[in-house]
């Protein structure tokens, strides 16, 4: 029998890794997939398909392609090739193909390689839960610590989570958890180990219920946390509490808890980003002349300087008064819009009083100029 240059068959180099040969053989399983070629093709690709078959098992178990490298095909050809020796059944692949078997070239993969996708199994997690809460905005401004309360699935404390008290071990797996399973495959029949489906991969089995979680496992009960608001969370924001979900069934890990924060709003300030925004009055005397106010903040009282002549609406800054940042020290500002209350009741004295000012209307003065200088 001729020596075949596997390395060949596939198109790669001596040296190519594992990955390299998986993708020459997915490139050229779709090329050479007999199901793809045409009537007058068909038999010249089912012969091309079983040799790159014959290649890819050699070249992609690592025992065999030493011995490969060492002796050549030479090696495999005790009963009739590689693929003979593999118990390699062509028409049986073929009609495994056409039933969908196999779910991509990845699952053949995993079989030439020893791994299985169903041995990768693992405990189901259990589910997230969502809990809504709502803060206020000095809470959200200082941080605080938040008590919850929910009821949520957990382990069965009398049974640990195992639905039963007594168990014995597993007949069919001989309490290790796994079961060999023969299986063929386009290379061959194979051997793999799963986990056993009798025990679940537990390796016992009950031999009596527990009363408390009627076998389950798992009850639903009420249980207090408490989450860390951190100082300067915004409106919408969700926490995340690791392994505070609902635990897994057969002893699986929890999901998480997320907590969504909503912000009560504020009676004096409104937020906007690190910014508060807050309306105080002054009288009319205190924004002709100017004065020294009290102001509220969000954690107490401060004062803010009105300059003589303020107008009303204007918006005077007070620096680091506003929210915290969540990622730095830095704090936002307190932005104060100072409405000036004009009286609408005044005594004989007031009136007098306001005569004596003589005001110069602003909007005559204004017109007065643009008026002189457009005639001279």
């Amino acid at each position: 029998m001729s020596n075949k240059d596997y390395y060949q068959i596939l198109g790669v180099q001596k040296s190519a890794t594992k990955e390299e040969i998986k993708k020459a053989f997915k490139r050229l399983a779709l090329k050479y997939h007999p199901d793809r070629a045409p009537e007058d093709k068909k038999k010249e690709n089912e012969e091309k398909f079983k040799e790159i078959n014959e290649a890819v098992s050699i070249l992609g178990d690592d025992k065999k392609r030493q011995q490969y490298d060492q002796f050549g095909s030479a090696a495999f050809s005790g009963a009739g090739g590689a693929g003979s020796q593999q118990g390699f059944d062509y028409s049986d692949v073929m009609s495994q193909f056409k039933s969908g078997m196999f779910g991509d070239f990845d699952d053949i993969f995993d079989h030439l390689f020893g791994g299985s996708r169903e041995g990768r199994k693992h405990a189901p997690r259990g589910a997230d839960l969502l809990y809504e809460t709502e803060i206020t905005l000095e809470e959200a401004y200082a941080g605080s610590p938040k008590s919850i309360s929910l009821n949520k699935l957990e382990r069965c404390p009398k049974c640990q989570g195992k639905g039963a008290h007594e168990f014995e071990s597993c007949p069919h797996c001989h309490g290790s958890g796994y079961l060999k399973r023969t299986q063929r495959t386009p290379f061959g029949v194979f051997q793999q180990t799963g986990p056993c489906p009798y025990c679940h991969g537990k390796g016992e089995l009950p031999q009596d219920s527990c009363d408390d979680c009627g076998g389950e496992g798992l009850i639903r009960r009420k249980k207090e946390l408490e989450a860390s608001i951190p100082a300067g969370i915004e409106d919408g924001m969700r926490l995340r509490l690791p392994g505070e979900g609902e635990v897994g069934e057969q002893n699986g890990p929890a999901g998480d808890l997320y907590v969504q924060i909503s912000i009560e709003p504020h009676q004096l300030f409104q937020r906007k980003g690190k910014d508060l925004h807050v309306t105080v009055p002054i009288s009319f005397s205190q924004a002709v002349l100017g004065d020294e106010i009290e102001v509220p903040t969000i954690d107490g009282k401060a004062e803010l300087t009105i300059p003589a002549g303020t107008q009303t609406e204007t918006i005077l800054r007070m620096r680091g008064k506003g929210m915290p940042s969540l990622h730095s020290s830095d704090k936002g500002d307190q932005m104060v819009t100072v409405h000036v209350v004009v009286p609408t009741k005044l005594n004989k004295k007031q009136k007098e009083l306001i005569k004596d000012l003589h005001e110069e209307k602003p909007q005559l003065g204004f017109f007065k100029k643009i008026f002189t200088s457009t005639l001279f």
